[in-house]
């Protein structure tokens, strides 16, 4: 997927995004858990890659978290900068992080992995994998599903993945689940899953 592509979907919504997105009472409460859970005892620097109109990166600044939110779309940045005074926030893609080998503690990618075709995912965890220090954490989200599929996203097409496929893919990338959270679908919303991992 086109860094490029994403960016204008998303640039073209943004601010009906930041409004249903950007305070962080769309995530629930066992969300937060798990994310805190891996991430906020990290002594090091944290990632939150994909990280919108900045939510969850102030939410990890105020458990304590060196972290760092970074995203492809201005407006976003803009926003988060703004919303979150002091949390370092930086224009950037998660497909070529300017980051050495690891030099990073933590990375959260909720939901923000998304849009990447099967075919592009593994060399993206590679990358996270590169970055992060031995036994660092790295938490993400995706929509659940029984098989790898496509679907019609609100802002540009989407993939679900069964979340052992998704565990298989951090295996061959150097990681291992340690944890995994899954939500059924509703009329509103689809099945959810949250994996934790840590870099072997």
């Amino acid at each position: 997927m086109e860094t490029d592509t994403v960016r204008r979907a998303y640039t073209s919504v943004a601010a009906l995004y930041i409004e249903l997105f950007g305070t962080g009472q769309q995530v629930e409460a066992d969300d937060f858990d798990l994310i805190g859970r891996h991430l906020a005892s990290r002594s090091g620097r944290v990632l939150d890659l994909g990280c919108g109109p900045g939510h969850l990166t102030g939410r990890l600044r105020e458990m304590g978290v060196d972290v760092v939110g970074i995203d492809l779309v201005p407006e976003f940045i803009a926003h988060a900068r703004a919303a979150h005074p002091g949390v370092e926030f930086q224009l950037g893609s998660m497909q070529r992080l300017d980051t050495a080998d690891e030099s990073i503690d933590g990375i959260l990618a909720w939901y923000s992995l998304i849009h990447l075709p099967p075919s592009e995912l593994d060399d993206v965890l590679r990358e996270f994998r590169r970055v992060l220090v031995p036994a660092g954490r790295f938490v993400l989200g995706a929509f659940d599903a029984e098989e790898v599929g496509a679907f019609d996203h609100k802002v540009l097409t989407a993939y679900r993945w069964p979340p052992d496929e998704i565990s298989a893919r951090l295996a061959r990338a150097g990681f291992r689940e340690v944890e995994r959270l899954r939500r059924p679908g509703t009329e509103e919303h689809r099945p959810l899953v949250a994996i934790a991992a840590i870099a072997v």
